[in-house]
């Protein structure tokens, strides 16, 4: 028996697959959501903070040096695998993916955006030279014998749950200027790069339908390309399940993920024949119902070549 979630992808013939932490979180990377969308742990570190502060890079990376050896070993999963096949299918136009641990591609995606960057290189500030994160792990471990031997929780994105005195921890400087080194990531409070919200924009005129998988939908950045897709087609949008829409101007906490007539295309402007947004999610399919979400399970699919 096919699957709602099937039947949308068979339909698609050029999918914007938006991806989160909940796609990971099967390699054994922590997510940091629950099932409603609410911080599991404190937020992550800010910019604002690690770029002002002394003692909060010292416990970035203090914490980063014991939780990076485990993130670099996660590897791709079932639903990084039943991408990578969907892209092999010639159905996907762009993937999106807000987490920033490489796993699509090494799963074989190819046609994907990091719009947080990449964990796995290190960005100097002041000069913009890039490092290997691999690289800058033993530059950590031989300013800071032992501490390699402290034991840790595992934390999202490369961090551990690591709290103490961190005032003797030596950060490295950059090797060619002398700047501030930081993870090559988009972090809290830090703004993803005009070129790569524009180019991510192109990709979604193009595309018939949008499928996000693993995500809340809690962080803007990502949230805003589901948003856009609605509004593109709100001049024609019928829910795609029989339930009553919100008035505009009644609060959100969610987005209204609508079906309907239409992004504009590329080329010739002209009306595809329906615009499609789905939301599949920790393995459930998660639709509007007021102002709760309420899950339907069904597995994500898998994609023969």
């Amino acid at each position: 028996m096919r699957t709602p979630l099937a039947e949308f992808i068979d339909r698609a013939q050029r999918l914007f697959v938006l991806t989160g932490a909940g796609c990971s979180t099967d390699s054994g990377i922590p997510d940091y959501r629950d099932a409603d969308g609410q911080w599991k742990r404190s937020p992550p570190v800010t910019y604002q903070a690690f770029m002002g502060e002394l003692a909060t890079r010292q416990r970035y990376w203090a914490r980063s040096l014991l939780g990076w050896p485990r993130f670099g070993w996660a590897q791709p999963n079932g639903t990084h695998a039943a991408l990578a096949a969907l892209e092999a299918r010639g159905q996907v136009e762009l993937l999106l993916t807000q987490n920033v641990d490489r796993l699509h591609q090494r799963a074989g995606s190819e046609a994907v955006i990091d719009l947080h960057g990449r964990l796995d290189q290190v960005r100097c500030m002041g000069c913009e030279a890039r490092t290997p994160r691999e690289a800058f792990q033993h530059r950590l471990l031989a300013l800071n014998p032992g501490w390699e031997h402290l034991e840790a929780g595992q934390a999202p994105d490369g961090d551990a749950d690591l709290e103490m005195d961190f005032s003797a921890f030596q950060v490295p400087a950059c090797r060619a200027c002398g700047g501030v080194l930081k993870p090559d990531v988009v972090f809290f409070g830090e703004s993803v790069p005009r070129e790569r919200v524009a180019t991510v924009h192109d990709h979604l005129q193009r595309a018939d339908a949008v499928l996000v998988v693993g995500s809340s939908l809690m962080v803007y950045s990502g949230f805003r390309f589901v948003q856009a897709a609605a509004q593109a087609g709100a001049d024609r949008c019928a829910q795609p399940w029989p339930y009553p829409r919100r008035r505009a101007a009644e609060p959100e906490s969610r987005p209204i993920l609508r079906r309907g007539a239409g992004l504009p295309a590329a080329g010739n402007r002209r009306r595809l024949s329906r615009y499609e947004t789905l939301i599949h999610w920790h393995g459930c399919l998660r639709r509007r119902t007021g102002v709760q979400w309420r899950p339907v399970p069904f597995p994500l699919p898998e994609f023969p070549p």
